[in-house]
């Protein structure tokens, strides 16, 4: 799967990326003390691999993004475009083609996560159609990571 789009090519993570992706997830402020994110892509590369995206311009990862599909609904998680290349369209990009794979594997619908603070990131998916549901995120943790 390798999908070139307005000059950012989109194609599956490999592991070779891992230090640069967290970088970008760094730059992003996606990282958080009690998520190991090297434990979060070692997750999943076990489940739906191909589905963990990178973009990439000139050679270079300025974007990435992890989809996934449990049989119910869609997640979207980690995405992110470097500082430098934010508002070209790129996260976009991501979306729209995430969007296609999900629906292709007969996925009704595609969630995900905000923090309540991040008003810039909520116009963006508003701005994609996305609307709040009515509902409150819980969430239990089963395995710390160190």
């Amino acid at each position: 799967m390798l999908k070139n789009t307005n000059m950012m090519q989109i194609k599956p993570f490999s592991q070779a990326n891992t230090d640069t992706v967290i970088e970008l997830w760094n730059l992003c402020g996606l990282t958080r003390s009690w998520n190991n994110p090297r434990l979060d892509i070692e997750r999943k590369l076990t489940v739906k691999p191909e589905w963990f995206l990178v973009g990439e311009v000139n050679q270079a990862i300025v974007a990435s993004v992890m989809f996934g599909y449990e049989g119910h609904r869609g997640w979207v998680n980690y995405l992110a475009v470097h500082p430098s290349h934010q508002r070209k369209g790129y996260a976009r990009q991501l979306m729209a083609y995430g969007e296609q794979l999900l629906e292709a594997s007969g996925c009704p619908k595609l969630s995900l996560q905000i923090r309540a603070t991040n008003s810039q990131v909520v116009a963006f998916y508003e701005s994609l159609g996305y609307k709040q549901d009515e509902v409150i995120s819980m969430g239990k943790r089963l395995i710390t990571d160190e």
